[in-house]
Formats: structure tokens, sequence, C-alpha cells
């Protein structure tokens, strides 16, 4: 389950309220952040305690033919809504169904990642990208607490170390947390809402630019 449902309401224009796009480093055994007012890196160590709002799919990765970032739209049903994968500097490399453009995808230098929308206690939105390892993780505790997942919190309170190989990493390891107050769930509604409003208009864009064949 999810408190934000993926069926659109009435399109309204809506920013980002996304306060935060935060990756996992397997390295430090912590996540990371990019400020843009400072021009940085920033380390969240763990501890991390977030409510789940909603995940989608999506690509990113690099590109070395443009020596450039990989980014892709975000599509909630992966098996029948397309997605646009493109580099920052050279443009559209595919488009389509991820299952029939997944060698392209790899072969350019993309790579599968789970995006999830979460809150943090103080009501701020962010957005954890998940990738490798750490998306079987994470879709192994969903599995376990898709009935629980919309009220409690989410923790993570160390870190997993994992080999494959001679390869050594580590993932976040999700345990469930305490139950949420009525305050906490109505800070969580006030978040889920917010979010709704810009993502029935980012998909309805996205929609009406790949009928359109803007991706082409």
């Amino acid at each position: 389950m999810a408190r934000i449902s993926h069926n659109s309401n009435e399109v309204k224009t809506s920013s980002n309220p996304t306060s935060r796009y935060m990756e996992w480093k397997s390295n430090d055994q912590a996540f990371q952040f990019y400020d843009k007012s400072a021009g940085e890196n920033i380390k969240v160590e763990l501890p991390l305690k977030f409510l789940f709002l909603q995940h989608y799919h999506t690509v990113k990765g690099f590109n070395e033919a443009s020596n450039s970032g990989i980014y892709a739209n975000e599509v909630f049903y992966i098996g029948s809504e397309e997605m646009s994968v493109r580099s920052h500097k050279g443009g559209l490399i595919v488009s389509g169904l991820y299952k029939d453009i997944k060698p392209k995808v790899l072969a350019e230098g993309g790579k599968y990642h789970r995006s999830v929308y979460a809150m943090l206690e103080d009501g701020s939105i962010i957005n954890l990208s998940f990738k490798g390892a750490v998306v079987s993780e994470w879709s192994t505790f969903m599995d376990e607490n898709k009935n629980n997942v919309d009220n409690a919190w989410i923790e993570v309170n160390e870190a997993k170390s994992m080999k494959k190989g001679s390869v050594k990493y580590s993932v976040p390891q999700f345990t469930l947390g305490k139950a949420i107050s009525k305050a906490q769930s109505d800070l969580a509604d006030e978040a889920a809402s917010r979010l709704k409003t810009h993502f029935d208009a980012y998909f309805a864009k996205e929609e009406t630019a790949l009928e359109e064949g803007l991706f082409e």
C-alpha cells in the first residue's frame, strides 16, 4: 500500500515539493545528497527514519559517449508505461517499455533504479534512490511489511555487509519502527497531498509528450 494513489485527479500546476534526493553510498555505509546551495555532497549518517509515501521505477547512470549523466522519466507500471532514457549532453538514448529497451540501456551505461518518496519527522519530503542489491533489500522489506508501512516509521539503523565473489559492499537494513501518531498521520497526509498534486501534473505531461512523439 501507499499514501499516494497512482490514479490521477484534476491536474493542477505544482512545483516539486521534494527537498532532498538521497542515494546509498555503499563504501560509506551512509546516505548522501547533493546540496545545491553549498555545491557539495552531504553525507547523512545512520540512523535514518522516514515514512513511506510512494515508489516508482526509473533509470540513472553515466554515458561514456556523451560524458554525461543518464536519466529517465519515472513510471509506476514498469510493464506497461514507457520510459524515455536520455543523457544530459547526448539527448535521447532509447525509449519504450523497460523490458524491451533494457539491453540498450545497460550498454549505454544506464541502470534500473527504484525511486522512493518518503517523509521525514519534520514533514519534509525526500527521495531515496536505490539500485542493485539495495533494490532487492527494499523489495523484500516491502513484501514482508506491505500491510503496515503506511502507518509506521521505517528505520535504517545499520548497514549489512555483503560479499559477491571478491567484491565487498553494503546495503541498508530496513526495519519497521513504531506506529505513527494521529498528528504525524495528519502531517503525512498533507505531505502526500502535495506530492500527489505534483505527480498528477508530472504524469500528465509525460503522457502528452509520449503521445506527441516528443521523445522520438
